[in-house]
């Protein structure tokens, strides 16, 4: 598994367990950067100590702070926004360059409901 899968994994998982995601913003507002593909990409982290991480070690997000968002907005206010606005969902962005995975709002639900649904067998192995 390469580090932006185990990563994007992490983060499903992450958020399923604590119900919340952490942007980044400074006093220009939340940054969306071009990814390799030439779109823009908003970030996510699953932790507040992933986001702080990447504060720390990538110049281009020095002097940011960490914002939480609690879950049911993020995926009721902020992902539909991402979605009409034309911007991909990035995941657990890591390393010194900050990359990571970035998906489209449809992906990124899929996965959280097929995350929920395997958790969900494994906790109730007999349920149909």
């Amino acid at each position: 598994m390469s580090v932006a899968a185990a990563q994007a994994s992490a983060f499903y998982e992450e958020f399923l367990t604590n119900g919340q995601v952490f942007a980044l913003r400074d006093d220009a507002g939340f940054p969306a950067p071009l990814n390799s593909e030439g779109v823009r990409a908003m970030p996510f982290w699953s932790k507040r100590s992933r986001a702080e991480k990447i504060i720390a070690n990538v110049p281009a997000y020095s002097g940011m702070e960490p914002v939480e968002i609690p879950g049911q907005d993020w995926l009721e206010k902020w992902l539909p926004g991402l979605e009409k606005d034309g911007l991909l969902v990035g995941l657990n962005w890591s390393g010194v360059r900050a990359i990571g995975y970035d998906l489209t709002v449809a992906d990124v639900q899929r996965n959280l409901d097929a995350r929920r649904r395997l958790r969900s067998a494994r906790h109730h192995p007999n349920a149909e």
